[in-house]
């Protein structure tokens, strides 16, 4: 307001807010959250600016704030045959489009590409846009809902793209990529893989215990049978010995005796 003093002076004020999740800095304009917790989707405030002169006057915006829920289920992935720099020029409209055809608030999660063609973002005729809808309540729509509604209005969403494109447009489903792992779960999947090739090399260490034990076992029974041979071998040639010099003291006797 270019006016002075008081005329000039404006104050900001949030209009029929009834969630009491936000509140604004009278002064400043600023909007914040006071208690949003468990709220996701497109919130319009209504909000008030108005001079403090003697006749005063006011005007008024709608602002849409939205809270993303990170952890959602119910992203779905629309495809569009176009180069992503050209899609995020036109994202407003996209999401027109997709909020008209659907009857549903559209949040754009993400527009995005390849990690290839992040560096070469005109290169390649292939643009992902992950949405999440929400009804006249704010709640999230079923990701299955979003698909079957999308399946039936494909032909009308892609007519009105061509619109805004100015060339053909095919927009197709997919289904949303995983998120990324957490630290946490890259730990327990690394921990879990060690811990594995740890019982493998302790089962690999044991059977090969159990072989060695085996063989060292059949060793010492051949070695023992040998030396089994051996003593009887040994004891036969004691008994000859004996044998032979038992018949030689009986000559001599005899050669004595004569």
């Amino acid at each position: 307001d270019p006016d002075l003093g008081d005329n000039g002076l404006l104050l900001y004020s949030l209009v029929n807010n009834q969630m009491n999740g936000f509140d604004i800095d009278e002064n400043t304009g600023q909007i914040f959250t006071v208690s949003v917790a468990g709220k996701v989707g497109t919130f319009y405030l209504e909000v008030q600016a108005a001079d403090q002169g003697t006749r005063r006057l006011a005007a008024r915006t709608t602002v849409n704030v939205t809270i993303d829920s990170s952890s959602s289920n119910n992203k779905v992935v629309v495809v569009l045959n176009q180069k992503i720099n050209v899609v995020e020029k036109n994202i407003a409209e996209v999401k027109r489009v997709l909020e008209d055809k659907l009857a549903w608030n559209i949040y754009i999660v993400d527009v995005y590409s390849n990690e290839y063609e992040r560096k070469a973002r005109s290169s390649t005729d292939v643009t992902y846009v992950k949405i999440i809808a929400f009804d006249e309540k704010n709640q999230e729509v079923p990701a299955e809902d979003v698909k079957r509604k999308l399946r039936e209005q494909k032909s009308n969403i892609e007519r009105e793209l061509e619109q805004i494109f100015a060339t053909s447009v095919t927009a197709a489903i997919e289904e949303a990529p995983a998120d990324s792992a957490s630290p946490e779960r890259v730990a327990a999947i690394v921990l879990g893989v060690l811990l594995a090739c740890a019982l493998i090399a302790f089962l690999a260490y044991l059977l090969f215990t159990i072989k060695r034990k085996r063989y060292k076992r059949k060793d010492d029974q051949q070695h023992l049978v040998k030396k089994q041979d051996e003593i009887m071998e040994g004891i036969d040639n004691v008994c000859t010995a004996d044998k032979n010099g038992s018949l030689r003291s009986l000559e001599k006797l005899e050669h004595a005796n004569n």
